[in-house]
């Protein structure tokens, strides 16, 4: 478990890059690493759990321009189980990641609407516009079309909207006259009648700015004496009730949600490798630390010490 413990102890925004950096020597390390019998795993981690992505961007040119292979192409022949999943991970280029990540979710029989949900409902529009284009691009086909085919119902509206990212809004008004109208909009589609409009809840939680929708939930707190949480818990149920629980978790605080997926990563019978390689990969050059410090706080103890416990050593691939 060595390679967890240098990938999650990095300092600062997790992973900053090598500040004397010099490809050619990075590619020649990792080429005399895979040369022969056996690989030199240790030598793997260390140059590429301490590069920035666009270090290893750099690394993997130099790789091929000195070796005439391709690096990502050789890490995975050489490589395997859980420790390729990681590697290969950290080769990606950021959005092409996340777009893969989605397109394994729907690729075949039973969709991981987990995933799905994670990553469209904690990405900014600027973000979400990257993973879409990196998507077509790789894939050849819409992210929200096969969405679309994918799921149905209201999952599938949810998903829909949240992917056009309509909840950005930097400015950081907040009008309180429509704010205190939206939870009264939002207590009359649920707690006040026999049933539930879920719409009302979809079109509010997805076209709202997180300021916005923070004096919602305390105006609807007010109205309904019991938080907005334990409403969508009462009036919904299954994918389409994780994905609004999704969208309020993320607006309250981005770095507890984070923390929270990890933790249940690992908690239990076995580990979600996918999970949490996946948050740790694509957090680490944007706000891992933080995450680190709010898993600290929320489960008094700390990110890398649950990674490297016995329990987390039994894994299981979603």
């Amino acid at each position: 478990m060595a390679w967890w413990k240098a990938w999650i102890e990095q300092e600062g925004v997790a992973v900053k890059g090598s500040p004397h950096f010099n490809p050619d020597p990075d590619a020649e390390t990792l080429y005399k690493a895979m040369k022969g019998i056996g690989t030199n795993e240790q030598a793997v981690t260390d140059v590429l759990t301490r590069r920035s992505n666009a270090q290893r961007q750099q690394i993997a040119k130099s790789f091929k321009a000195q070796f005439g292979k391709d690096l990502t192409e050789t890490l995975k022949s050489e490589l395997s189980g859980k420790f390729e999943r990681l590697i290969v991970a950290l080769m990606y280029l950021p959005y092409r990641y996340e777009a893969k990540e989605l397109h394994d979710a729907m690729k075949g029989l039973g969709t991981k609407e987990g995933v799905i949900i994670e990553i469209l409902a904690s990405r900014t529009k600027n973000q979400l516009r990257e993973i879409m284009k990196a998507y077509e691009e790789d894939y050849g086909s819409s992210l929200e079309e096969d969405i679309q085919a994918d799921t149905s119902g209201y999952l599938e509206r949810i998903l829909v909207c949240l992917l056009q990212g309509s909840r950005d809004d930097v400015s950081g008004f907040v009008d309180p006259g429509l704010a205190l109208q939206d939870a009264q909009d939002l207590y009359a589609a649920g707690e006040k009648i026999r049933g539930t409009d879920e719409m009302k809840f979809i079109t509010i939680l997805c076209t709202r700015s997180a300021t916005h929708l923070m004096r919602v939930f305390e105006e609807y707190e007010k109205i309904a004496n019991k938080s907005i949480e334990d409403s969508i818990k009462s009036e919904t149920q299954g994918s389409l009730e994780e994905a609004m629980l999704t969208v309020v978790k993320c607006t309250r605080n981005l770095h507890s949600y984070f923390a929270e997926r990890l933790y249940y990563a690992m908690k239990g019978a076995g580990t979600s490798d996918g999970t949490l390689i996946r948050n740790i990969v694509s957090r680490s050059e944007i706000d891992l630390n933080l995450i680190k410090c709010q898993f600290e706080k929320m489960y008094g103890k700390t990110l890398s010490s649950m990674i490297m416990t016995p329990a987390a050593t039994t894994r299981t691939p979603c």
